[in-house]
């Protein structure tokens, strides 16, 4: 197949932690030699697009700002879509309340009567966000989280992720989200292809996780390419009702999809 452009995950795909993964550096050279369009897309919601250019550059790794679409992204374009200027209680680490703010929504704490409550990961997350979460949305509030993620590579190891925040305020709030807005959602596939501005048909997804990265192709039409370098060993994969169209040892190997 010809493809136009390529969705890249982030992490465990082409970086783990600040380095590049092994190959991932011939994988990218692959794709700039094939003229694709490409965008970085990331379910952490922690960093805006200008840190994660950094950080890939770090890594050794040329990207701008606009080519990067994170789970923070997705979730601004709904908010201020669909909540504007909405009252909002985040648990969240500060790069998320700084996106949230850049899209004019106004920071709340959860006893000023929120409109909405913004989960997502918060490696400082205690007893008393899980309870403010839950009397805010006892309360009548919105609730969305960034992303499903439960687990997440690190550098030093996998750590649990937004998605373990959320099942955990979903838990005691005794509903669930309204939406979450990262991939494999509706929102994100739209946001990453009016990016790209190509058909879901001409575009290929690469990523190592099988229920966002994969799931997020397949369900909007594109094709499918997983790596093995994250968190899906092959057992995961045996198991999954979500089968990608290519199984990769790693970014480096990418090239022969290319060239076919």
């Amino acid at each position: 197949m010809q493809y136009r452009g390529v969705v890249l995950d982030v992490d465990g795909t082409v970086v783990r932690g600040d380095e590049a993964i092994p190959g991932a550096l011939d994988g990218l050279s692959a794709i700039e030699s094939a003229g694709l369009a490409r965008l970085f897309v990331s379910n952490n919601p922690t960093k805006a697009p200008p840190a994660y250019e950094a950080r890939l550059r770090k890594a050794g790794i040329e990207a701008t700002a606009e080519e990067i679409v994170t789970s923070g992204t997705t979730t601004t374009v709904y908010l201020a879509e669909h909540h504007p200027g909405a009252r909002t209680y985040c648990i969240g680490e500060s790069g998320l309340h700084d996106q949230l703010r850049d899209a004019g929504l106004e920071l709340v704490g959860p006893t000023d009567a929120p409109d909405v409550v913004v989960v997502a990961i918060d490696r400082e997350f205690d007893f008393d966000d899980l309870r403010d979460a839950y009397v805010a949305l006892r309360d009548g509030a919105k609730f969305y989280g960034t992303d499903p993620d439960i687990i997440i590579p690190t550098a030093d190891g996998d750590i649990p992720g937004s998605g373990a925040i959320i099942h955990a305020v979903a838990g005691v709030a005794g509903r669930e989200p309204d939406a979450v807005l990262g991939k494999p959602s509706a929102v994100a596939q739209r946001v990453v292809l009016e990016r790209l501005g190509l058909p879901a048909e001409d575009v290929l997804v690469v990523g190592d996780r099988l229920d966002t990265d994969i799931a997020f192709g397949l369900d909007a039409g594109m094709e499918t390419a997983l790596v093995k370098t994250g968190v899906t060993d092959e057992a995961a994969l045996a198991n999954s009702p979500y089968e990608p169209h290519h199984v990769l040892d790693g970014l480096g190997d990418i090239g022969r999809l290319l060239s076919k």
